[in-house]
């Protein structure tokens, strides 16, 4: 729910809070502002972390899942996003509004979705949750890959908003869970090449080759 307090465990999401806590206090002064939180953001190229998992399920080299994988995981699809904030903003006086899919799983189900429907014979193989974690943020402090605390708690712990608020406004979103991956799983299939990886940003690049051979033998 809205109500519930932020509590967020990294950098990246305690700086939205501030940022939060900035509107609030202006709300408070009499500005009419409208926030909108929404969750992990697929669709239109934007790709982020998932580079690497599309990379990956491109190659056919099995992926990991922390624990069982059971942890429910929301995504929301940038047009659906988009729309909801058009709404919000249509609203009278402030407020805010969780956005996420309506139909959304466990991580293990969307990736063995993917894993499906990309047809490289990549596997879905869980890791036990507190090695694998301890591996991540060791190997990230060292720099031999992009992923770190932050990608460990995304993984393997579940995170998703009741979108209730906004749905009483007649939103709708269109895109599930699996429909959105698998469309940006395309996307990167079209649009990626060695010339544009170079350009991405830090947390869009393939994991160093050694990493990348530790976790092929652990999977």
């Amino acid at each position: 729910m809205e109500e519930h307090a932020p509590i967020p465990k990294e950098p990246y999401g305690k700086a939205k809070l501030e940022g939060e806590k900035l509107c609030l206090n202006e709300i408070r002064n009499g500005l009419d502002i409208t926030i909108v939180r929404p969750r992990t953001i697929l669709g239109h190229g934007r790709l982020g972390i998932f580079h690497i998992l599309f990379n990956w399920i491109s190659n056919g080299y099995n992926i990991p899942v922390l624990g069982k994988g059971d942890n429910q995981y929301q995504f929301i699809h940038a047009e659906d996003l988009s729309e909801a904030c058009i709404i919000a903003a249509e609203q009278e006086g402030s407020n805010i509004y969780n956005c996420g899919a309506t139909k959304f799983g466990t991580m293990r189900e969307t990736l063995e979705t993917l894993c499906l429907y990309a047809n490289t014979g990549s596997k879905v193989k869980s890791l036990p949750q507190l090695p694998a974690t301890i591996l991540m943020k060791v190997t990230s402090r060292l720099g031999l890959t992009p992923l770190g605390a932050y990608h460990s708690l995304m993984y393997g712990r579940s995170f998703y908003f009741d979108t209730t608020k906004l749905q009483d406004l007649s939103w709708t979103p269109k895109y599930s869970n699996e429909d959105m991956i698998c469309e940006s799983y395309d996307w990167f299939l079209k649009n990626s090449n060695q010339e544009k990886e170079d350009k991405l940003s830090v947390h869009q690049k393939s994991l160093n080759e050694k990493s990348l051979w530790i976790l092929k033998k652990l999977l």
